[in-house]
């Protein structure tokens, strides 16, 4: 059974170009969040195995959104996609419960690579 994904991106374009990667290679893309509530009320609602995670957003960022998903589910997957490489975010979401942290523009093969280790 294919793992389910919540994309979670204030960009339609970055929710589109990972849905593809992530569709792609065989995985279940149940739902997108355009910001960080939307993501946690989302999360409630489809209860995905796996979520992708924007850090600058409208309403929430994602590292706030991490520290609410993981409250709804200590053992939530989640996987930083972000533009902002700088180490200290890297180091913020990791600290809040990301399990790997992407630098867009990504490469698909990083992408994969992470939703299979985060999903072990």
């Amino acid at each position: 059974m294919a793992a389910k994904v919540l994309i979670t991106d204030d960009t339609a374009f970055m929710r589109m170009t990972l849905k593809n990667v992530i569709e792609k290679n065989g995985y279940e893309v149940v739902g997108e969040a355009g910001d960080g509530e939307d993501a946690i009320t989302k999360y409630r609602e489809l209860r995905p195995d796996l979520v992708t995670m924007d850090i600058t957003m409208p309403k929430m960022d994602g590292i706030s959104a991490i520290k609410e998903i993981r409250k709804i589910n200590p053992d939530a997957k989640i996987i930083v996609c972000s533009a902002m490489g700088q180490k200290p975010m890297v180091i913020e979401a990791l600290n809040a419960g990301a399990k790997d942290f992407l630098v867009k523009p990504f490469d698909a093969e990083r992408v994969i690579e992470a939703l299979r280790k985060a999903a072990v």
